[in-house]
């Protein structure tokens, strides 16, 4: 499995969630973090905290929509493992956010530039774990 170095794409999508997250704490005084906000949508505190946390969910699901008004062609979607890899992997995302109390959002974007410990605890983590995990599947597995 060959991973595709996209220098460009991914600077500008770095450079847009820098900006949402800079936005979103400017104009609201909210942390952008994905699963603390997924969560307070689906047990929003009140009205108006559902509504904001549905207006940044719209906007990162909206992305391919963007995309294919810019370059009038829906990006394309690799998904290079089984159902069941995703299954596994989806619970394994789950288990590490209730441990570390948020996501790669919330601490390797908005904590790390907090300069917050536990966020730069959390987030050494999740990069030593995604370099063992590469490392057990190509090397190990070979898939």
């Amino acid at each position: 499995m060959e991973t595709v170095f996209t220098p460009w794409q991914s600077l500008g999508g770095g450079a847009l969630i820098g900006i949402a997250s800079v936005m979103l704490m400017g104009f609201a005084g909210r942390i952008m973090g994905a699963t603390g906000i997924l969560a307070g949508f689906m047990q929003p505190a009140s009205k108006e905290d559902w509504a904001w946390r549905a207006a940044v969910l719209a906007g990162m699901v909206s992305g391919p929509l963007a995309v294919m008004l810019f370059t009038g062609q829906m990006p394309a979607v690799e998904v290079p493992v089984t159902p069941v890899m995703i299954v596994v992997g989806a619970l394994l995302v789950g288990v590490g956010v209730t441990f570390s109390s948020g996501c790669t959002s919330g601490h390797g974007v908005c904590g790390m530039a907090r300069l917050s410990p536990r966020s730069i605890a959390a987030t050494a983590t999740f990069m030593l774990a995604t370099t063992v995990t590469v490392f057990v599947l190509r090397h190990v597995i070979g898939a």
